[in-house]
């Protein structure tokens, strides 16, 4: 047996352990969950939501003994899906998997078909992808700082990629504008692939990128990695400082998946779904398995979801004002 096996065997069958260990497993198998549990995914498969929701699925399945079914509702930027997963019976057997995209869109959109806040019950933060700033080769600038001092001698001259108008890297490269007090041009494009592909051939100089993205590329040394925008320093990208050790104090964005139910869903069943989620998400091959797809599991408490996301509409709220930003 290889290393690789081993360890691959070793992970699977710790965290089998930790899922037999959680208390009254056997009694859980007569009460909730009866049938098939759904998470709706309002993003197309294959996408780093998707990934979230997938391994999380896997082993709730596994706990529970009943299949759990991602259903990806992808349309109008996250709206459908919510707006499904907000109109569904509350009883447990569905749960939103939201994301940023659902803290910016009350900012964007004059009229939704749900509120995030009011329409749902927060469950627990999933995992957080960590946004960083990445340079063409040819960009004069090894650091935030240099960069901040390329700009202002030459403003409005420098543009940067991002997944789309409205988005999470969008909104973290017109956060850096107002906090740094640079003129970075926004170009904006149909997700975060022909955003790289760009930055790659130069047609752009920066892209503020979600992880999954980066990380070949920044290993592959073909862009470089000029900061990362969490509050510490994240071990995908050793020895890349944040931006606040590069003299953007305060600066924080990034990309992230959460766990939503519908309003009325019972207490108990609630309590449920956050702690068997949460159970989950600290499984040490749920937590590698995420790693690997640049995403780091970080599950908290419905109360702490819940200011989280209260927080994230305000803060964001403010930068689409700021920043004229218009839906497309």
């Amino acid at each position: 047996m290889t290393h690789t096996s081993r360890r691959r065997l070793l992970l699977s069958t710790s965290a089998m352990l930790g899922l037999a260990a959680w208390p009254g497993t056997a009694a859980w198998a007569q009460a909730f969950p009866l049938r098939p549990v759904r998470l709706v995914v309002p993003f197309p498969p294959g996408g780093p939501v998707d990934t979230v929701a997938r391994t999380v699925a896997q082993r709730l399945a596994e706990a529970w003994g009943q299949p759990v079914v991602v259903d990806n509702r992808a349309g109008a930027g996250g709206i459908v899906g919510a707006d499904l997963a907000a109109k569904s019976p509350a009883d447990g057997y569905t749960v939103f998997v939201c994301s940023i995209h659902h803290s910016v869109l009350p900012a964007l959109k004059a009229k939704l078909p749900y509120d995030i806040e009011r329409d749902f019950v927060p469950l627990t933060f999933g995992a957080r992808f960590p946004i960083v700033l990445v340079a063409h080769p040819s960009v004069d600038a090894k650091t935030v700082a240099e960069l901040i001092a390329l700009d202002k001698r030459a403003p409005g001259k420098l543009s940067y990629g991002s997944s789309g108008n409205g988005g999470g890297t969008h909104l973290a490269g017109e956060l850096f504008n107002l906090q740094a007090g640079t003129q970075l041009l926004h170009v904006p494009y149909k997700g975060s692939a022909p955003a790289m592909g760009d930055l790659l051939g130069g047609q752009v100089q920066l892209m503020f990128s979600d992880a999954p993205t980066a990380l070949a590329q920044v290993r592959a040394g073909k862009v470089r990695a000029l900061g990362v925008a969490n509050a510490q320093r994240s071990d995908l990208f050793p020895g890349v400082p944040t931006f606040a050790e590069a003299g953007v104090p305060g600066y924080e964005a990034y990309s992230w998946a959460g766990f939503l139910a519908p309003t009325a869903t019972p207490k108990d069943v609630a309590a449920k779904l956050s702690a068997d989620i949460t159970r989950v998400l600290a499984l040490p091959e749920v937590k590698a398995r995420l790693h690997d797809a640049g995403a780091e599991a970080a599950p908290n408490s419905p109360e702490a979801f819940g200011r989280f996301l209260g927080a994230e509409v305000t803060k964001w709220g403010r930068v689409v004002k700021a920043g004229n930003i218009q839906a497309d």
